[in-house]
């Protein structure tokens, strides 16, 4: 049996998730959410959702002793973030006045309050981006098969990633700005979108994860 594991952190929406990689699932696949840090690292795979607040999300992540796990899980073994599980991936966030992240990529996670509305945007736009948008594809990558350039994708998020290395954008939206809303490194992909609320584009991206080996 192969485990993918689900990361418990006691934020996020973990049951969706869950459930829309089970309908998804490969034969010999169990889907398992985890705060257990042996499960998480004898897992195949893992996926690392959330949402919520950057400080409140590496509080937990501390209380739960799940840093080192996780860190290590995207060292070696297939790992999707969603959401904030992507934004915790950098080294530090805006939000919350400053908080210092996973430091996985150099990189900041920026307000959009300080870049929205300052084009030439006939209606103003709201924080949070919230529903449906474009990604544009930047790289050709395994999650991304079977998957429409430009296709739309589910978000809800007030910050968005800015990485330093430009070489791991995997993927772009507009909401005013450009902003990166995918990257891919090695074993590691991560998205600000939530896939598992987005519909057919959304469970196969899912879907390509179960069968993705991590190169």
């Amino acid at each position: 049996m192969s485990l993918i594991a689900v990361v418990d952190y006691g934020m996020g929406n973990l049951r969706s998730v869950d459930k829309a990689l089970e309908h998804v699932a490969r034969a010999g696949q169990e889907v398992r959410i985890t705060s257990d840090a042996n499960e998480i690292a004898a897992a195949d795979r893992v996926v690392f959702p959330g949402q919520g607040a950057a400080r409140d999300c590496m509080r937990e992540l501390e209380q739960r002793n799940l840093i080192e796990p996780v860190r290590q899980a995207a060292s070696e073994k297939p790992f999707l973030g969603i959401c904030m599980g992507l934004q915790v991936l950098m080294a530090h966030s805006e939000e919350n006045e400053g908080v210092d992240c996973m430091g996985l990529y150099p990189g900041e996670v920026r307000f959009f309050g300080k870049v929205l509305n300052k084009s030439t945007t006939a209606v103003p736009l709201k924080i949070p981006h919230m529903g449906w948008n474009n990604v544009t594809q930047t790289i050709s990558h395994p999650l991304w098969h079977g998957i429409r350039q430009g296709s739309r994708f589910y978000f809800v998020h007030s910050y968005y990633v800015d990485p330093v290395d430009e070489a791991i954008v995997a993927g772009e939206t507009e909401y005013d700005v450009v902003f990166t809303s995918a990257i891919a490194c090695d074993n590691v992909f991560a998205v600000q979108f939530h896939p598992e609320k987005s519909a057919a584009d959304g469970l196969q991206l899912l879907k390509n994860f179960t069968g993705w080996d991590g190169n």
